[in-house]
């Protein structure tokens, strides 16, 4: 009878971390990735793995994947939730539940955590917009600015321009050439374009002032050289005569990871909370450049009035701030009037 042969402590010990190696959370993540990769589309996939790349692996990526409990999944979701991506949190439990369960089905592990933080993650805001907060504007920006290289020069400008002005989507699409003087810096929104100009039952008469930082200028004199000669800043790339759609802007937050925890709406919710929470302006003097209905005619008046004046100093001021925070210096401070 043939006698086993005994391994060495040493080539043991070697054994044993090959396993251990081999049944880390990012092996079975990509295990299941590759499993899974003929049943989505090429983008899918290729947002799936680029989420967990960022975001996940850096962190337990190494761990062996039975070794990531409860609490430690906890740690990693909260990170994304700090800044301020509540959806994209849900979402990466859901993904990360179904590695677990991958995971256990070939034997790699005996217990998916993701059940046992049920009510431990934050909500997201039900009937709103979603939009990233002031806190993850750093590595909003930052995703931005890897992919923007890449992208078509008006999509590029219509994202930068919307990250600057926040008017909604659908008045920058259909902004037209003739409402936009590039030379005396001068562009006025037509009241019919406006959401509350749209309203059947007393609508709100009152042109809107698109106040743009030096930044905004030098990116509409750029977008010039591409469709000046058209009607709108932004054509549709089959008709020229019709304006495009925001599904660029769209197209450029999911590319970046961020489907589904921001939206074009988002931005105006991101400045409104910057631009009185970090730059501390008034709630109406931010109302009146989102164009909000101020209710009464008092407000209606300022909007004509001393609003002006300061709406153009604060909107400068944010394309300062946002520039900061891409380059690493925040400077925060009170720069507007105290209520």
């Amino acid at each position: 009878m043939q006698e086993l042969t005994l391994l060495k402590p040493s080539a043991l010990k070697m054994l044993n971390q090959a396993s251990v190696n081999a049944n880390t959370f990012e092996a079975v993540a990509r295990e299941w990735h590759a499993n899974k990769i003929e049943s989505w589309e090429t983008r899918t996939a290729e947002n799936v793995l680029n989420r967990l790349e960022k975001a996940i692996f850096p962190l337990i990526g190494k761990m062996p994947i039975t070794d990531v409990k409860a609490p430690i999944m906890l740690d990693v979701l909260r990170q994304i939730e700090k800044r301020g991506a509540l959806d994209m949190a849900k979402r990466q439990s859901q993904v990360c539940g179904q590695i677990f369960r991958y995971a256990i089905a070939s034997g790699k592990a005996g217990i998916d955590p993701i059940p046992s933080l049920r009510g431990a993650l934050k909500p997201g805001a039900k009937g709103h917009h979603a939009a990233i907060t002031a806190d993850g504007l750093p590595e909003f920006i930052r995703a931005f600015e890897q992919i923007e290289g890449r992208m078509y020069p008006p999509t590029r400008i219509m994202f930068g321009l919307m990250m600057l002005i926040f008017v909604r989507t659908s008045e920058l699409t259909t902004t037209e050439w003739k409402e936009i003087d590039l030379e005396k810096e001068y562009w006025i929104i037509p009241w019919q374009r406006m959401k509350m100009g749209k309203k059947k039952l007393n609508p709100r008469k009152v042109d809107h002032h698109v106040f743009l930082p030096s930044r905004g200028w030098a990116m509409l004199r750029e977008l010039h050289q591409y469709t000046g000669n058209n009607r709108y800043l932004f054509h549709n790339l089959r008709d020229h005569q019709k304006p495009a759609t925001n599904f660029g802007i769209l197209a450029a937050i999911k590319r970046m990871g961020y489907s589904g925890a921001m939206t074009g709406h988002g931005f105006r919710s991101l400045a409104m909370g910057v631009i009185k929470e970090r730059l501390g302006y008034r709630h109406e003097v931010v109302d009146r450049q989102l164009s909000h209905a101020s209710g009464d005619t008092y407000g209606e008046a300022y909007d004509r009035a001393l609003f002006l004046d300061e709406r153009k100093v604060m909107m400068q001021q944010y394309a300062d701030y946002l520039g900061s925070v891409a380059s690493g210096k925040v400077i925060a401070g009170k720069f507007g009037k105290a209520a």
